[in-house]
């Protein structure tokens, strides 16, 4: 009874401790520090904002095409019985 206790009390406390470790403010360089190197050939030092921006493949726009009434399905050649 005793280890179940102790189990849930620790399980508490974990759980407290990660919902408490949420972002606030913005990313800010360490003091004493420099940004990472120019990458080989690049013109310009890209911005924080530069390096954080998904490029389009990263975050692509969702396409939902909603259906507005029922249709029959295809027949599917690859929706086989379980053996």
């Amino acid at each position: 009874m005793m280890r179940a206790a102790t189990k849930a009390l620790i399980a508490t406390l974990a759980f407290s401790a990660l919902c408490g470790c949420g972002q606030k403010a913005d990313l800010e360089p360490l003091a004493n520090s420099s940004t990472p190197p120019m990458s080989y050939g690049a013109e310009t030092q890209p911005t924080a904002e530069e390096m954080l921006k998904l490029e389009t493949l990263a975050a692509p726009e969702r396409s939902v095409e909603l259906r507005r009434r029922s249709e029959p399905r295809e027949d599917d050649p690859f929706d086989l019985p379980p053996e």
